[in-house]
């Protein structure tokens, strides 16, 4: 009775494990291009494809892994799995996904788009499409925030303004939060492809159709084996995750320096303030040293001076003449003081080749003037 209560009890726990389990929307694309939806708990689905409950845990982070001749592909919101006759989309009713799923995905999968491993396997095609729209969310992103922080560069670094638009500050703060993300995202990505380009096991095994017929995946056409091909393709969208890395570090640079001239342009107006502010308290100061001759002229003492008319005109006289020739030469042992250094000897140096690209010279010219403008403020302080 002990035996059949303690076998009744796991029956009844893995009923209800099954019960709760999680049930996926999925969308399964042939090799034609041909689209199907169903819904299927996890647990079923898992059993099916022979993976394990952990291979189908999909948190927002990015990897590409194998198990089973199954490649497992996690792009954020974007959940895949691949095998050598069909791709299966994971939880595909997101709204940030639905034009492409419908729209792209089933087109290129048919050999409508333009990818360039059609003539490969139906692996090469599956990952060529999720890495492209990886590749192609990632510049968008970029060609979004490019403009903008350039446009809230250029009005925070003009030398007409003499203060700084708050607004723009806040605004070049949110773009400088979005180009981090960005950056983080690109980073992961990259080291993601590094980690498969870095095993060649891992490359083999993304190859799933040399488990499964070996003669496709003797020779292609071009003379190169498959997997060496599998390769190539990673290392394409390295090199552009590179690309777009790089212009997202050449924007941050950007940030960090008309930041710099920013502080010089609000240190150089403060200094301007401070230095007037010396100047007054300096001219009152003459002014009060030399009032003390009327303040002891005007003491109820009697003397021979005050009978003469001429005596108001002289005392007055000498008194402004006094704090005149005072404030001017205190203003010239302040000018010989902080007058500012000779900069030092700088060595020339080769001149880089200007880029063709049109936005490269557009922040080539917004760095010259961040640069110009840092000079002159620095002269002037």
């Amino acid at each position: 009775s002990g035996k059949f209560y303690q076998h009744a009890t796991t029956e009844a726990s893995q009923a209800t494990l099954a019960s709760v389990s999680p049930v996926f929307a999925v969308m399964k694309l042939d090799k034609e291009g041909n689209a199907t939806y169903f819904e299927k708990k996890k647990t079923e689905l898992y059993q099916e494809l022979g993976l394990q409950a952990r291979d189908l845990r999909f948190q927002h982070v990015m990897s590409i892994a194998t198990r089973n001749n199954r490649i497992i592909m996690r792009m954020e919101f974007l959940k895949a799995v691949i095998t050598p006759e069909f791709l299966l989309i994971l939880d595909y009713r997101n709204l940030n996904l639905e034009h492409w799923l419908f729209n792209e995905l089933t087109s290129q999968l048919a050999g409508e788009g333009q990818l360039v491993t059609y003539s490969l396997p139906f692996e090469f095609r599956a990952i060529e499409a999720i890495l492209q729209y990886r590749i192609s969310k990632l510049q968008g992103r970029l060609n979004t925030l490019q403009p903008q922080i350039l446009e809230t560069l250029e009005a925070l670094v003009d030398p007409k303004l003499l203060s700084v638009d708050r607004s723009k500050l806040h605004i070049l703060l949110q773009n400088g939060k979005s180009l981090s993300e960005l950056e983080t995202d690109l980073k992961v990505f990259k080291e993601t492809i590094l980690e498969i380009l870095d095993e060649e096991e891992l490359i083999e095994e993304l190859c799933l159709s040399k488990w499964t017929d070996p003669q496709v995946f003797e020779e292609s056409t071009s003379g190169i084996d498959h997997a060496e091909e599998m390769e190539l393709l990673l290392e394409n969208y390295y090199r552009q995750a590179e690309d777009l890395a790089n212009e997202a570090r050449e924007l941050r640079v950007l940030i960090d320096d008309s930041e710099s001239i920013i502080f010089i342009n609000l240190d150089s107006h403060r200094n301007v303030m401070m230095r007037l502010n010396l100047q007054l308290t300096m001219g009152t100061f003459c002014l009060s040293l030399f009032g003390l001759i009327g303040v002891a002229f005007g003491m109820n003492l009697e003397s021979s001076l005050e009978e003469d008319p001429r005596i108001f005109w002289l005392v007055t006289g000498i008194m402004f003449l006094g704090s005149g020739l005072m404030w001017r030469r205190l203003l010239s042992f302040l000018g010989r003081h902080l007058e500012p250094p000779l900069p030092p000897h700088v060595p020339a140096v080769l001149k880089k080749s200007q880029p063709a690209a049109g936005r490269v010279e557009i922040k080539n010219n917004l760095k010259a003037e961040t640069f110009g403008l840092s000079r002159s403020t620095l002269t002037n302080q």
